[in-house]
């Protein structure tokens, strides 16, 4: 049997409870992994709150994204996605479903051999914020000599954007509080507190202007200013201010299953981590057991510049 948390109906992460499940052999194509960290993310809060869900799995609806782990068993004539893969090979996973689970078995091309540079729990948070990162800077057409102003810097998809960006060559002044401006620093930003006097302070570090404004925090300050600094509309963009960013000329992240383009980031990124090149700050672990502690933890803004984990 193996341990795995669920939303059995939709509310705040204190819903979940625990299930003992029977995980059977992986049939082709599929992977069983026996777990060893989770990544917890805002999507997790959001799908266990309904928004990011799927209704008829209720009463048992699976949760988390990404998991990093040890092959346990493979399925007949199986290759993972960074080819070949045996039992007892350490690996990450991205996206799955249910990772909040001792053990899984998860679709062979979603499966990526583990960089040795990466500890499982930051193996286990690299790809979501890092994919949602690259999009973030693929619509956007950020290129060489770039101003990037990123709103919540310090938070796991703004960490993601300065180092992809610095690789660019791309400059990016992040927003975020006083206490994480050596974060930003440390990943190649230009921090800047957010609150009353925003737009002018990034026209003060900025004065030739603001080619992008990337949204991760998704508040109306965070907007304004955008649309204030950044004259092509196209190259704003947000992954959290869905009511009004649907009624605004603005790209949208959309958490859907990732497009091609999207999967095809996926071994750059590993890549990237493997050689030292992006950074996966890890600020806490909890027991499996405790994932909703973790989730309100996450959920009010506590993190500190880094990601949580799950070990089971």
């Amino acid at each position: 049997m193996s341990l795995s948390m669920i939303a059995p109906r939709f509310g705040p992460p204190d819903v979940l409870e625990p299930l003992d499940v029977t995980v059977p052999p992986p049939g082709p194509g599929e992977v069983t992994i026996d777990v060893r960290a989770v990544g917890v993310n805002m999507s997790d809060v959001l799908a266990i709150g309904g928004v990011l869900a799927n209704p008829t799995l209720l009463p048992r609806h699976p949760v988390g994204y990404e998991v990093a782990g040890i092959i346990a068993a493979i399925g007949p004539d199986t290759q993972i996605a960074s080819g070949g893969g045996e039992t007892g090979d350490p690996v990450l996973a991205f996206r799955v479903v249910g990772g909040y689970a001792e053990r899984l078995n998860v679709p062979a091309v979603d499966v990526y051999h583990k960089p040795d540079v990466l500890s499982f729990p930051e193996a286990a948070n690299l790809l979501l914020p890092a994919t949602t990162a690259s999009k973030l800077l693929r619509v956007t057409e950020v290129k060489a000599r770039d101003v990037v102003l990123v709103h919540g810097a310090s938070g796991a998809t703004g960490v993601s954007v300065l180092q992809q960006a610095a690789v660019l060559g791309a400059r990016v002044i992040g927003t975020c509080s006083r206490e994480n401006f050596a974060l930003v620093k440390r990943f190649g930003g230009e921090p800047v507190t957010y609150g009353e006097g925003l737009e002018e302070r990034v026209r003060e570090l900025a004065p030739d202007g603001v080619h992008v404004a990337l949204d991760c925090v998704g508040t109306d300050e965070a907007l304004d200013v955008s649309f204030a600094l950044v004259a092509n509309r196209r190259r704003v963009m947000t992954t959290a201010a869905y009511p009004r960013a649907l009624a605004e000329d603005m790209e949208l992240m959309i958490g859907t299953y990732p497009a091609e383009s999207e999967r095809a980031a996926r071994g750059r990124l590993i890549d990237m981590a493997a050689q030292g090149r992006l950074v996966v700050p890890i600020v806490q672990t909890y027991p499996l057991a405790r994932a909703a502690e973790a989730l309100n933890f996450l959920a009010q803004g506590h993190p500190g510049g880094g990601k949580l984990a799950l070990i089971p």
